[in-house]
C-alpha cells in the first residue's frame, strides 16, 4: 500500500507547521461559544487543524454523548470565520454522510470503532468515491492485525491520504496510564508503512494533563509525525474527559518545551561512530542468539529425560525459580528486571513448545 505523496494533506500540514504537526481542540464540542473560544485561542498559536468530537461513544450510558449534527454547524463556522481546517470522529456511515455535508476537512475513526470490522466496513462503504483524509486510531485491544485491517478497509475505497493515531491500549490492572502505550505496536506499524504519518494522542494515553508532555516527548524521540491533543478553555468543567484536557495557554507551554530530534546524523564522524557501535551491537546479538540456541538444545535434552521417566512438561516450582533468579541476576547486571521477566516469559513459552513436541515424538 502506498499512502501519501508530497502533495498529500498530511505532507502539506507538516510543511506548514514544520514537522511535527499539531492537531488540537476540545474532546467534545459542548456549545458554539466554547468551540469558537477554543478555536480562536488555538488559531493565535498557529494551529491549522482544529479537532472536536460531535458524536461521543461512551463506555456507559448516561454519559455525555455529544451534541450531534448541530455541532457540525459550529465547526463550519470555525472554517468560515477563522480559516482553520476541522476534523471530527465518525463511527457510522450516517456520521460520514453528515460530516461531508458540512465539508469537514478530515475524519477520524475512533478506537471503539476500529475494533469492529463491520463498523469500519460501513464507514468504508460510505467513503467510496470520496477523497477526504482519514485518521485511524488503534483498536482498544493490543491487536496490530486489527489496526492494519481497519487501515486496509479504508484504503480499498481509493483513499490514500491516511494517518494512524496511537492512543494507547486498554489493560486490566493498575497503571499510571489511562491506556497503556505499548510502544512496540505502533513502532511495528510504522516499520510496515513507513510513508504513513503516525500521530500520538497523549491525552488518551495518559488520561491526566500532567502526562501529556512526557508522552509526547517520547513519541517525538521515536520519530512520530504529529500529535493530537485535547484543549478546552476551562478543562475542569468539561463535559467529557476533563482530567486529560489542557487550556490553550497550557498547550502552548507544552509545545514550547518539546524538543524535536534530528531524523539522521548530519556529521561524518558521528555516522562513523554510530556504525562502530552498531557493529558491536550486531556482535552482541550474535552471541545472544548462539546462547539461546544452546539453551534450547538443553531444553530438548531435558524434554527427552522427562519423556523417558514419564514426567510432565511443566514443572511449576522450577519456572518460579527461573522467573525469580533471572530477575535478580538482571538487577545485579544493571538490566531492567521487568524487561528480563518479559523476555523469559517468551523463552518459557518456546521451551514448553519444544518439550511438548518431544513428548509427542514417538
Amino acid at each position: 500500500m502506498k499512502f501519501i505523496s508530497n502533495n498529500s494533506f498530511f505532507a502539506k500540514l507538516q510543511v506548514e507547521q514544520s514537522k511535527p504537526f499539531v492537531i488540537a481542540g476540545p474532546c467534545s464540542a459542548e456549545s458554539e461559544e466554547q468551540v469558537m473560544e477554543t478555536a480562536q485561542a488555538l488559531q493565535q498559536q498557529g494551529i491549522k487543524l482544529f479537532r472536536a468530537g460531535i458524536w461521543k461513544p461512551r463506555t456507559r450510558p448516561g454519559s455525555f454523548e455529544g451534541v450531534g449534527e448541530k455541532g457540525l454547524a459550529w465547526l463550519k463556522r470555525v472554517k468560515q470565520e477563522l480559516g482553520l481546517m476541522v476534523t471530527t470522529e465518525v463511527a457510522t456511515g450516517k456520521h460520514v454522510e453528515e460530516a461531508l455535508k458540512y465539508n469537514i476537512d478530515v475524519l477520524w475513526i475512533g478506537a471503539r470503532t476500529t475494533v469492529n470490522p463491520f463498523a469500519v466496513q460501513e464507514i468504508a462503504d460510505a467513503l467510496k468515491g470520496v477523497q477526504v483524509p482519514v485518521m485511524i486510531k488503534n483498536p482498544i485491544n493490543p491487536d496490530l492485525a486489527l489496526w492494519i485491517g481497519a487501515i486496509e478497509r479504508i484504503y480499498t475505497t481509493g483513499i490514500t491520504d491516511l494517518a494512524a493515531i496511537h492512543r494507547g491500549f486498554s489493560s486490566y490492572g493498575e497503571s499510571k496510564y489511562r491506556n497503556t502505550p505499548l510502544w512496540q505496536i505502533p513502532i511495528e506499524l510504522k516499520a510496515r508503512f513507513q510513508n504513513m504519518p503516525l500521530i500520538i494522542d497523549p491525552s488518551h494515553i495518559g488520561g491526566k494533563r500532567e502526562l501529556i508532555f512526557p508522552i509526547t516527548q517520547k513519541a517525538l524521540d521515536l520519530g512520530y509525525d504529529g500529535m493530537i491533543i485535547e484543549s478546552h478553555p476551562r478543562p475542569d468543567f468539561a463535559l467529557s474527559d476533563a482530567a486529560q484536557q489542557v487550556t490553550p495557554a497550557a498547550l502552548k507551554d507544552i509545545l514550547d518545551r518539546l524538543q524535536v530530534r534530528k531524523p539522521k546524523y548530519d556529521d561524518a564522524e558521528l555516522v562513523n561512530r554510530a556504525e562502530e557501535l552498531r557493529l558491536q551491537i550486531d556482535a552482541a546479538d550474535h552471541h545472544i542468539i548462539e546462547a539461546l540456541a544452546k539453551r534450547m538444545a538443553l531444553v530438548e535434552l531435558i524434554g527427552e529425560y522427562k519423556k523417558l521417566n514419564n514426567v510432565q512438561v511443566l514443572q511449576l516450582e522450577r519456572w518460579k525459580e527461573i522467573f525469580r533468579t533471572r530477575a535478580n541476576w538482571a538487577e545485579e547486571a544493571g538490566v531492567s528486571p521487568a524487561f528480563i521477566e518479559e523476555l523469559y516469559k517468551l523463552i518459557h513459552v518456546e521451551s514448553i513448545r519444544k518439550q511438548t513436541a518431544v513428548m509427542k515424538d514417538e
